[in-house]
């Protein structure tokens, strides 16, 4: 019998459900972060204050490639675990073929397209001639790996939606122990600078894709690679798109918004305000992580039992994820409240980088202990294949709420006003996810009950 049937998605205990999955997804979330985090923390203190900036102007570019990968990647194991809630496994495995196929080809145009015109993109960023080198320098790497990349991460993605949560978690804790072994070798010992970061985030990715190809390559799962999988289908296509839009839309206006930033923080407090603002985010980015690891052990359960028709398992998995989420923002928010210094030392000792970082550390954290419900009821409604809710959400608390202050804001209070920005705009989307979720099971409720 084939292996990887998750039949236990729809009748096991929700909690004890929701902790085998997403225990791994926390761990491997973690180990993303962490590995954001091991790069800025090398780079900081090997390279320095500016490179630390450089490294900063390439976030957008990396939100960028990462709403290419999701538009597939969450898309297509989204579908895959509806799919396999309603026991249609032979479209699953066509799933997995359309994924390889899609990745390789969005991978490759994005690749071609911004590395030829790298320089004008990278100044739009933010970018100043004292960061141009530094981020130019990474950014034409981590292209030129930029396949390997998104085929690392839809595979990964179907993986855990298959029923494979732990091996998904490997993959991850495998280019994370890689990148942390080869970051200060290429670093210091090979003097390669902020290419030597570069070259080990994508080469542990090339490893843990070889291990990804050959878990699907294993005739024994029920998701394998064989013939006839890799002919595009147009229903999974338009479908995997569908579902797959609501993160692209939210990484690609994060990729918009972080450039807003980058450029008012370049205008109202120069080239280290974009560096501590870097920082600021992968201090944010770890926790925010932790709750995405929720999010995606949450994802198969809700998903399954929404195919399957159990909508009381569907409830139940939400509610736990949110009061999980709470927690985790809330202990985010005392951390940057207590002991902002502390946290943001471990990435730069330069002193006036410090104190700015401290500074945004403390007010970008102070809707966080709310900030949670937002975060899983936009990915809740992904799950069940409900993207317009999800788009909406995900468009209001970045675009509608926050470009916006970010561009008022700044104008009375220099540059706090880009600060305050996230912590009012936080408050403002978590109360509009509230009101949606509220209405969505009104709805569901009364249509259970007709």
């Amino acid at each position: 019998m084939a292996k990887g049937i998750p039949t236990e998605l729809g009748t096991e205990r929700v909690s004890v459900l929701l902790r085998k999955y997403a225990v791994p997804a926390i761990i491997a979330m973690t180990a993303s972060s962490l590995y954001n985090i091991v790069d800025s923390i090398f780079i900081g203190q090997g390279v320095g204050p500016y490179a630390i900036s450089g490294f900063a102007i390439t976030f957008p570019f990396m939100n960028l490639a990462a709403a290419f990968g999701s538009l597939i990647g969450v898309g297509a194991s989204t579908l895959s675990s509806v799919l396999l809630g309603q026991r249609d496994y032979d479209n699953a495995r066509k799933v997995l073929g359309n994924v390889v196929v899609l990745n390789f080809i969005i991978g490759g145009l994005f690749t071609i397209l911004s590395l030829a015109f790298l320089d004008p993109i990278l100044y739009f960023f933010g970018a100043s001639d004292n960061t141009i080198t530094y981020a130019k320098e990474y950014m034409v790497i981590i292209l030129a790996g930029n396949i390997v990349t998104h085929m690392y991460l839809g595979l990964n993605a179907l993986l855990r939606s298959s029923g494979h949560p732990k091996q998904a978690m490997s993959a991850t804790m495998l280019t994370v122990v890689l990148n942390c072994i080869l970051d200060p070798i290429f670093i210091f010992v090979f003097d390669m600078g902020i290419a030597g970061a570069a070259w080990a985030t994508v080469l542990s990715q090339m490893v843990a894709l070889i291990w990804l190809l050959r878990i699907f390559s294993n005739k024994e799962e029920l998701i394998h690679f064989q013939r006839g999988i890799f002919r595009l289908q147009k229903k999974i296509v338009m479908d995997s798109l569908a579902i797959g839009l609501a993160p692209f839309l939210m990484n690609s206006v994060s990729c918009f918004v972080v450039i807003f930033i980058n450029r008012q923080l370049l205008k109202y407090g120069g080239d280290l305000s974009v560096g501590a603002y870097g920082i600021v985010n992968r201090y944010v980015f770890l926790f925010m992580m932790i709750v995405m690891g929720f999010t995606q052990g949450m994802q198969p359960i809700a998903g399954y039992n929404y195919g399957a028709r159990q909508y009381d398992r569907v409830k139940e998995v939400l509610m736990r994820t949110i009061k999980w989420a709470m927690l985790i923002m809330t202990t985010s928010f005392v951390v940057g409240q207590l002991i902002p210094r502390t946290v943001v030392s471990a990435f730069t000792s330069d002193p006036d980088l410090i104190e700015k970082a401290a500074h945004g550390v403390r007010i970008i954290v102070l809707a966080f202990p709310v900030i949670g419900i937002n975060l899983v009821t936009s990915n809740f409604f992904q799950s069940i294949g409900k993207p317009k809710r999800s788009i909406f959400l995900s468009l209001s608390r970045q675009l509608i709420f926050l470009t916006p202050l970010l561009y008022i804001l700044p104008t009375f209070m220099g540059e706090k006003g880009v600060w305050w920005s996230f912590a009012i705009s936080d408050i403002i989307s978590t109360v509009v996810a509230c009101l949606l979720l509220y209405q969505f099971f009104k709805t569901f409720n009364h249509e259970q009950t007709a």
